[in-house]
């Protein structure tokens, strides 16, 4: 047996301590996340003693395991993705304007008082995803995939960006009718409606389904081939190139990767977790 090293042997890493302020992400799946690595770096890069670390919890247990962690005094946010986006809305005492107006969040962060507040920014990611590449939304028409917590923040973002026509499918259908009615409500004016999986007439396509995450080869809707002219989005981070970006690339298409919309809402998110 090797002799225990003496504590004077051990070897010391700069980035953590019992001073570094905690944050992270809950999920289920979890492994697909880049949220650990992408959000400790711009907290690291800003000065802050912080780290993101990935949190699997199962459905079954969200209820007991979050107001658990939101006890804990070194906790200075949550992030939440698939599937607990509508159901961490009950941990909030305070919601953001789209948050209240679509019922979902994928972010948590303790105030000044103690209290939590919540608020969504998937849509201000893809958005911004698509003004880094110079890609316009505005006067163009958009199929989305997907009315989710996701699916929803990317409605309403995309909505309010003046698109020609956004139709959104959802395999729940009344899903998607109340996520077209929430945003009709809260962008006054703007032409989205519930429609079918297809891109007959569509200019940009906007996936917001899991469909296609891990070692899914799943497409999310039944296409052989996309025309070249059509913008392709996954909202997927892992892998980067899922089957839906990799058959638009076969097929001459523009894609924006779910990693861009990730780096999109980061700069954002830190703020809201620092105030």
């Amino acid at each position: 047996m090797q002799a225990p090293r003496a504590m004077s042997d051990y070897d010391q890493i700069a980035y953590v301590s019992g001073k570094t302020r905690l944050f992270g992400i809950v999920g289920h799946p979890i492994e697909q996340v880049r949220s650990p690595e992408m959000i400790t770096a711009e907290m690291t890069s800003r000065g802050h003693d912080a780290v993101l670390v990935p949190m699997h919890v199962l459905p079954e247990d969200f209820d007991t395991v979050v107001p658990a962690l939101l006890r804990m005094r070194n906790l200075g946010g949550l992030v939440f993705t698939i599937p607990f986006k509508a159901r961490a809305c009950a941990f909030a005492g305070e919601l953001g304007a789209q948050a209240r107006a679509i019922g979902v969040i994928n972010a948590l962060a303790r105030g000044a008082d103690g209290g939590w507040r919540g608020d969504i920014f998937d849509g201000i990611g893809c958005v911004e995803a698509f003004r880094r590449r110079g890609i316009p939304l505005a006067g163009r028409r958009a199929l989305l995939i997907g009315a989710g917590g996701a699916g929803s923040a990317i409605a309403a973002a995309v909505a309010s960006e003046g698109p020609a026509s956004l139709a959104v499918h959802d395999v729940d259908a009344a899903r998607a009718q109340a996520l077209v009615d929430k945003v009709a409500r809260a962008t006054p004016g703007a032409r989205i409606a519930v429609g079918k999986p297809t891109l007959e007439g569509i200019d940009v396509l906007l996936n917001a389904t899991p469909v296609g995450m891990l070692d899914d080869p799943r497409l999310p809707l039944a296409v052989e081939s996309i025309p070249p002219g059509v913008v392709v989005f996954d909202a997927i981070v892992k892998p980067e190139r899922t089957p839906l970006l990799a058959l638009a690339q076969r097929c001459g298409c523009t894609i924006v990767q779910g990693r861009e919309m990730m780096r999109g809402q980061i700069a954002r998110m830190v703020d809201f977790f620092y105030g």
